[in-house]
């Protein structure tokens, strides 16, 4: 066990566990290649930019190492910083870098690292986490230390989970050297896999990098191939061309799980999906009519969709927030109930349904998408489905150009507060309109620390969510994986609630 330096006389120190640095292993061998199940975007190679999802997260577990991070077995294990220790007030966290850690260009990871890649991070939560930190310090190369203006419980949460990439770190004298593009096209991290050649939105090649801290790869090198097509890539694995396949669903995974040498690997995980009324800020629209968003919820079984498209591994929370997040409010269910969806589509004044424009979707939940769209049209809710690639639609919700409705998803970590931070009170990344009282309650919640009386008001804006019907929930994601017979350890499910192969050090192919 190892536990942070004093601050000061009165400290509280944590004491973290170290996740050690194992006997000497044999050198990498081999490639394991994935068939993903979206295009690949330069914009995730640069923590900076990660933007409320969890996609980004599937590159930086290899590129990138974080001060903190979820592990196996851990939610916030010590990874760049070996400790860390909070002052009494609350004020000051302190964290002692790992000696040894080294970018892929040999520079050691310093203090002054960890200070740039706060103030250049722009992504999820950036201007809450730059109004919420008065200074970043460093006391020395191996010391870091943050100060804020008020004690701020949430920290931890946003800092050293997956809720934002702000506590990944770039080497600030090579990424001066290059600038931002320069980066995207030859990012250098301190992960355990150094970049190699990127193929754009088709193909990255990564190397073991052998010196990595907590232990060296077994795996040579990674192959992240895109593959949106889910029929070309069940049969990339049955060929062997593919040792990890993401997202199967309906008859390709019962086939996948029918086929000898295959093997089904459904992953539970934190992805919330739900259906967005883009639209109900605005007096013009039907969606400004709660009935009309309540006729679409009752309209969806989502209970059918689920076995016919996830095989029954997704779960209906009826919320946006996964079950799991600490602040959680249990929604009661929405029947599905289409003569009480068209009574409510007539009382609002729209008898034979309307004409209700585009829902747009990330291309990997157009099947979703879709099969949504046959019981919204089976009440009058007449839909088109514009589905785009994952980084373009998550841009244009971003910059607020879409309209009417759109499939939304995140399989970012936090809690509560930080999902409603980005999808629903005011300012947030992905907020088209708020509501006084719900932006009210969120912003007296932020500076709270009675823990009760924090919950509560949590719980009070679930509660306003569901009453508006601000949203569909449709369920969380049951993540259904596949694996071919090479693969001795595919990284699936080991990291509780990551969606995809992590830690990329521990992935092994058979014979290793």
């Amino acid at each position: 066990m190892k536990t942070g330096r004093g601050l000061f006389a009165a400290v509280l120190v944590l004491v973290i566990s170290v996740i050690g640095v194992g006997p000497a292993t044999a050198a990498p061998e081999g490639q394991m290649m994935w068939g993903v199940h979206i295009s690949l975007a330069p914009t995730w190679f640069d923590p900076a930019e990660t933007p409320g999802i969890g996609t980004p997260f599937m590159i930086l577990y290899a590129l990138h190492d974080a001060l903190v991070k979820p592990m196996p077995g851990n939610a916030m294990a010590p990874s760049l910083a070996e400790s860390w220790s909070v002052s009494k007030d609350g004020l000051v966290y302190e964290f002692v870098l790992r000696a040894g850690a080294r970018f892929h260009n040999g520079e050691p990871v310093t203090a002054d690292d960890v200070k740039f890649s706060f103030e250049r991070y722009r992504g999820a939560a950036a201007r809450l986490m730059k109004e919420k930190v008065a200074a970043v310090e460093v006391v020395d190369p191996g010391r870091v230390r943050f100060r804020f203006r008020e004690p701020w419980p949430d920290f931890m949460t946003y800092y050293g989970s997956l809720a934002t990439g702000a506590g990944w770190i770039v080497p600030r004298k090579y990424l001066e050297k290059v600038g931002d593009d320069g980066f995207k096209k030859a990012p250098v991290g301190a992960g355990p896999y150094r970049f190699v050649s990127f193929n754009p939105g088709v193909e990255l090649v990564l190397e073991a990098y052998e010196p990595y801290w907590r232990k060296s790869p077994s795996v040579k090198r990674l192959v992240l191939k895109a593959v949106p097509d889910e029929t070309t890539r069940l049969a990339m694995l049955k060929r062997g061309e593919a040792d990890i396949v993401y997202l199967l669903q309906s008859e390709l995974a019962e086939e996948a799980r029918r086929t000898a040498g295959l093997t089904l690997r459904p992953t539970p995980i934190v992805s919330t999906h739900w259906l967005v009324f883009l639209d109900q800020w605005d007096p013009k629209s039907p969606w400004a009519d709660r009935r009309v968003r309540l006729a679409a919820n009752h309209a969806m079984n989502r209970q059918a969709v689920n076995e016919a498209i996830t095989l029954g591994f997704s779960r209906i929370t009826w919320s946006i927030i996964p079950a799991s997040f600490d602040f959680y409010w249990q929604p009661p269910a929405y029947a599905y109930d289409p003569a009480r969806a068209k009574q409510l589509l007539a009382e609002a004044g729209y008898p034979r349904g309307f004409d209700a424009g585009d829902l747009w979707c990330d291309a990997a939940t157009a099947t979703m998408s879709e099969a949504l769209i046959g019981y919204l049209q089976a009440v009058g809710i007449r839909v088109k489905l514009r589905p785009l690639e994952r980084a373009a639609f998550f841009k244009a919700y971003q910059e607020k150009t879409l309209r009417n409705l759109a499939y939304s998803i995140s399989g970012a970590f936090g809690n509560a507060a930080i999902r409603v931070e980005n999808f629903v009170a005011s300012g947030g990344p992905y907020v088209y309109g708020s509501y006084p009282d719900i932006d009210g309650l969120f912003r007296e919640q932020s500076g709270e620390l009675d823990r009760k009386r924090r919950e509560a008001m949590l719980h009070r804006i679930q509660q306003l969510i569901h009453e508006k019907a601000m949203y569909a929930p449709i369920w969380e994601l049951g993540f259904i994986h596949a694996q071919g017979p090479r693969v001795a350890e595919s990284g699936l499910g080991l990291i509780t609630g990551w969606a995809f192969s992590a830690p990329y050090e521990d992935v092994k192919l058979k014979g290793k």
